[in-house]
């Protein structure tokens, strides 16, 4: 009842608060950093963790305007860290040693007036590798790829074709004229039983 309530509550008025970033993607043992923004003055801040696999959600840590942390049931300090600014509208939640069962949704929210805001949410995926950044090479080193952005550029590429076509044409014709050379040859030389 109380992770019901506190969504709706939150998702209502999330409007005085934004969470960034979006998702996160991570490597094993290294860290991260997500940020809580604020509209207003505030008490402090709540973290809070929505864990798919264990299907709960559970209260990691609140920081305070002081900078003082009082920290849920089983959360492991040395992990989860707050750091607020001066203005005391902005606090970031930063988390190490990272493993995979750090993976989540994490929201950090405020109470004010009798009411619970709730950001949006961060998703953190932890992997053991990282995948690899693949680029593409400029157009001019592959003649192969053919991407036409107008009809003028399509008249002077490398895969217009004024140049493909003709090209073509060419390759088609020399074919065809070794095939009479090949019957020629397959005449004078015919081909002999094994053992002869």
């Amino acid at each position: 009842i109380y992770s019901c309530l506190f969504f709706f509550l939150g998702f209502s008025t999330n409007l005085l608060l934004s969470q960034t970033p979006k998702h996160i993607l991570a490597q094993t043992n290294n860290e991260t950093e997500i940020l809580c923004d604020l509209k207003m003055e505030n008490a402090g801040v709540y973290w809070h963790r929505w864990s798919q696999e264990k299907q709960i959600f559970e209260f990691l840590v609140f920081s305070n305007t002081l900078g003082k942390a009082t920290y849920g049931a089983n959360i492991n300090q040395d992990k989860f860290s707050v750091h607020g600014t001066s203005s005391h509208i902005a606090y970031i939640l930063h988390i190490s040693h990272l493993h995979a069962s750090d993976n989540g949704t994490y929201y950090c929210s405020f109470s004010q007036s009798s009411q619970l805001f709730l950001g949006s949410g961060t998703w953190l995926g932890v992997v053991d590798a990282l995948p690899l950044k693949t680029t593409l090479a400029p157009l001019s080193k592959k003649p192969v790829l053919c991407i036409t952005k107008s009809k003028a550029a399509g008249k002077k590429g490398a895969c217009s074709p004024l140049v493909w076509v003709p090209l073509a044409a060419v390759i088609l014709v020399l074919l065809l004229s070794l095939v009479p050379t090949a019957h020629r040859f397959h005449r004078k030389h015919p081909a002999t039983p094994w053992g002869q």
